[in-house]
């Protein structure tokens, strides 16, 4: 009989393992017990409890209220991911991130060293929660030189949804878009357009498409709130009026666009019209095909 210790990962057969090694002394052998004593940084030595504390301490937490005992015989999620390296967020992107949100540079609030490429890391909340588990996108390096850009991609979501107050589509810029969007001086997917003033493009730029280009675009300035990035600027007020004069120019453009839609429309039925006509005159010049075919046909019978 002989007892070893065996370090391995997941998926490991030591029943096969023991076989394995009666094999290679000559002599057979077959594994007579097995006995797990770690498990990650579970270990026999550290936290073991049996089901009757467990019991002892549901009744405790039901009856008088008191969960001290309970906290001391289950364990959090968080102390299975204690050897992966974190990133804390901000509050306000917690539930952003439950929701499957992209994990961005702006929401970060602090970060480990060390981080590489494609390595698994824990995203954290303030207090301690995880939020969710992701594969890094950025090294550490790169982290602290860069402040735009996606962090991380996730890969699990721990954390359940609407535990932390929805907060994304609430600040100064947001809010400003929104209004904007509403009086015609931006596209419906917030996109600039022909009405858009030049100062919100000066101060407000999108890193999806990078720089718009600056053509054909009014001059009436728009109210720009006061942000603390730096990409963000204050605009100055108009002395003649701001957005209010913009609105009439938008609605008499709104015919001109309704009739281009009709008539693309009208061109539409026509093309499919046109093809529907060529189908059927195929169709008829192979009819006439195959009914001289089989005259002929007839006729050399009858010779």
């Amino acid at each position: 009989m002989g007892l070893f210790w065996v370090s391995c990962e997941a998926g490991t057969y030591i029943r096969t393992l023991c076989v394995h090694l009666g094999l290679s002394l000559g002599t057979g052998g077959q594994m007579q017990e097995l006995r797990r004593v770690r498990s990650g940084i579970q270990s026999e030595k550290d936290g073991l409890v049996t089901m009757h504390d467990v019991l002892d301490a549901q009744y405790l937490y039901l009856n008088h209220k008191d969960e001290s005992y309970l906290r001391r015989v289950i364990k959090p999620l968080e102390a299975l991911l204690v050897s992966h390296k974190r990133i804390v967020m901000k509050d306000t992107a917690v539930n952003a991130i439950c929701y499957g949100a992209k994990i961005m540079l702006p929401g970060v609030l602090r970060y480990e060293d060390g981080i590489e490429v494609n390595e698994e890391i824990v995203l954290i909340t303030t207090k301690g929660e995880a939020i969710c588990l992701a594969i890094a996108l950025m090294t550490t390096a790169t982290i602290a030189s860069c402040n735009h850009g996606a962090v991380a991609k996730i890969k699990r979501v721990v954390m359940e949804r609407d535990t932390y107050p929805r907060k994304w589509g609430l600040g100064p810029v947001a809010s400003a878009k929104k209004k904007m969007i509403v009086e015609g001086l931006l596209d419906k997917h917030g996109k600039p357009n022909e009405n858009t003033p030049a100062n919100w493009l000066a101060t407000y730029e999108d890193y999806v498409k990078g720089a718009v280009p600056v053509a054909n675009i009014k001059t009436e300035p728009v109210e720009v709130p006061e942000v603390s990035r730096k990409r963000h600027v204050s605009a100055s007020s108009s002395e003649n009026g701001s957005t209010e004069e913009a609105m009439p120019s938008v609605k008499e453009e709104a015919p001109q666009e309704m009739t281009t839609k009709k008539e693309k429309k009208k061109k539409k039925k026509k093309m499919k019209l046109d093809d529907d006509s060529t189908v059927l005159q195929s169709s008829e010049q192979i009819l006439k095909k195959e009914k001289k075919k089989k005259k002929k046909a007839s006729a050399s019978d009858n010779e």
